[in-house]
């Protein structure tokens, strides 16, 4: 049986950090830009968890806009309402990744199923992958929302599983997010660790992804093989 590999979206297959050029023509300042994008990020995915803690469950566009809403407050970069629309607006048309189709098509070639795996609402996630030229490439989109809860919860991977059909040893996440190739593995799946930075830490928790490599092509030329 060919193993099918789940594709976490943001950060994975699209560039959360594309959004720091338009950062920059905002703020005019581009270190203050690249701190503004990783901290959005970083706070995007804080709310996720927080919401999901708290049984508070929102879709993931709005812990995006909180969490932008946050940064602008602690950085006091005074971004104005059209300036905060904007940059969410940018943020659903991101690029993807230069190994995402290529690594997509040798997998395609190989008979081996592909779906888009997000914490993002199933509608964002094929809107974002069709912009970025992704969303011919896979087979189907899986989104939490569907279960109302975010990636790491157990119930995530479960509906994974769920909608697949398929035994957890020929079920692979595909994620650069630690937390996310964590709680694939801790829920029984097979986890693919994408370390897209060599200077990229991993969670010391005892817990380690099935593969560990540095981009996409890779991944696909080991899985193939």
């Amino acid at each position: 049986m060919q193993p099918v590999l789940a594709f976490d979206v943001y950060g994975t297959l699209i560039d959360t950090q594309g959004v720091k050029i338009e950062l920059e023509r905002r703020l005019d300042d581009a270190s203050q830009a690249a701190e503004f994008a990783r901290r959005w990020r970083d706070k995007q995915l804080e709310y996720s968890f927080r919401h999901g803690l708290m049984g508070a469950y929102v879709p993931f566009s709005e812990c995006t806009r909180e969490a932008l809403v946050f940064v602008d407050r602690a950085l006091q970069t005074g971004l104005s309402d059209n300036d905060q629309d904007h940059l969410l607006a940018v943020y659903s048309e991101l690029s993807a990744f230069d190994d995402v189709v290529p690594a997509l098509d040798q997998l395609r070639d190989a008979g081996i199923r592909c779906v888009a795996f997000s914490n993002g609402t199933a509608e964002a996630v094929s809107s974002l992958l069709t912009r970025a030229g992704v969303e011919g490439h896979m087979d189907d989109v899986i989104s939490a929302d569907e279960v109302k809860r975010f990636k790491p919860d157990p119930a995530v991977y479960s509906h994974l599983r769920s909608r697949l059909e398929t035994p957890p040893e020929q079920t692979w996440v595909v994620s650069s997010n630690p937390f996310d190739v964590i709680g694939a593995t801790h829920a029984g799946l097979r986890s693919a660790w994408i370390r897209r930075s060599s200077d990229a830490p991993f969670d010391p928790w005892g817990i380690e992804p099935t593969m560990t490599v540095a981009d996409l092509e890779t991944l696909a030329e080991r899985i193939i093989r």
